[in-house]
This record gives C-alpha cells, structure tokens and sequence, in this order.
C-alpha cells in the first residue's frame, strides 16, 4: 500500500510542475456496479473532466443504467442513460459554450480471464440527443489487468492496467476517436480498487492526455 501511495505522489508532483506547460487534463472518475440480485446489476457513474488538473471544467458526465447476466458473473447486457453537461472553449478565446447532450445506450460486456490476464471486451450502441441534432455512435473498449505481486487480483494487489477504446460515427465522418490508457492500480478488497494513470485521446484533428483517477466500487445491495 506505501509503495502505490508513494507512485501516485510522485505522479501527482509531477503532473503539478509541469501542468502549466503542457495541455494535460484531470478526469476524476468514480464507476458504481451494485449487484441487485443473482442476474441483475445497477451501473451508476460519475465523470468530472477537467482541462487542467482542478477546477476549469470541460465536462460533467452522469451514466446510469440497469444490467442482466446472460451466464453467471459473465455476459453480461445493459440498457442505460448518460447526461452529459459540456463546457467548450470557443477556439482563440478565454470564453466557453455550455451544451447539454442525453444519450440512450445499449451495451454487452464479456469477461476473460488467462493465468494473470484478466480482459474484459464491452461493445457500446449510444443514441445522442445534442441539441437540435441526433447521432448514433458505435463503440469497442478492451480492457487488461495485470497484477504484479500477487497472481490474482485480490486485496493489496497492485496491478498494471491498460485499456483501448475506439469510438465510430454511422454518418459523416466515421472515425470519431480513440483512447488508449495506462495506469497503476491497488486492489483495497474484493468490493473496492483505485487507479491513477494517463488516457491519450486521439481526435480526427488533434489529440489530448488526461490525466485520471479511478475509484471503482463493487459493493452488492444483494449478497445472495
């Protein structure tokens, strides 16, 4: 536990003398999966994305949504809702815009496990209300952990997590963008874990780093 504190101290000073100079973001993020009985779950999350490391926001995203198991703790389908308030630069400008946009998505999460390797494949369907605007948009996320001193995922396990995520528009232009992640995580017990690590997206014209820390909480409302 010192040793994953002492990592996220020095990436946090790190980050801190060196914000002013580069364009890194902070997404704090917390990511709720309740088990409400054998088959079904409840998925809450909260997202509060900055374009510095605290306080100049860009986004707030609220996701919620309800999961069935199609096998037991496994393939698992979600029907859900996204709120998600965005605060935009106006380009050459100290100025922002403020939107709102409400997303409908459909999702199936698979989950594998190799020896150490521990994957997890999720395909994403979201429905976007922007504004005046409707988009549909297609999205493939694969995640890995790995953990490094123990050979399971289980309390006080420090662990190597790297994700990728693409994102498709089915209009327009198709590509819409990509994320690739990398970070340290410490596993408190069985129901809680934290990560601190760096996403690059990349955009069609341009990419951004964020730096984020992650708190996931599995605590069931139903032990059964």
């Amino acid at each position: 536990m010192r040793i994953f504190l002492f990592i996220l101290f020095l990436l946090g000073f790190n980050y801190t003398v060196y914000s002013q100079k580069s364009e890194i973001g902070n997404w704090l993020i917390y990511f709720g999966n309740q088990k409400l009985n054998q088959n079904w779950n409840w998925h809450n999350e909260i997202q509060y994305r900055n374009y510095d490391f605290f306080g100049d926001t860009n986004q707030l995203l609220l996701r919620t949504g309800i999961g069935y198991n199609l096998t037991e703790n496994n393939d698992n389908v979600l029907l859900g809702y996204a709120f998600v308030n965005t605060h935009k630069y106006i380009p050459n400008s100290d100025q922002k815009i403020e939107s709102n946009e409400h997303r409908i998505f459909q999702q199936f999460i698979n989950k594998q496990n190799f020896g150490r390797f521990y994957l997890l494949h999720r395909c994403r369907l979201e429905e976007r209300f922007i504004s005046d605007d409707f988009q549909v948009r297609l999205r493939y996320f694969m995640n890995i952990n790995i953990p490094l001193n123990k050979k399971t995922l289980d309390k006080n396990a420090i662990y190597l997590s790297a994700y990728n995520e693409i994102f498709v528009n089915t209009e327009k232009s198709f590509f819409d963008r990509n994320r690739i992640y990398v970070a340290l995580g410490f596993v408190i017990n069985i129901n809680f874990k934290v990560e601190a690590g760096v996403m690059s997206q990349i955009l069609e014209q341009s990419n951004r780093n964020q730096f984020q820390i992650v708190i996931f909480n599995n605590l069931p409302f139903n032990n059964n």
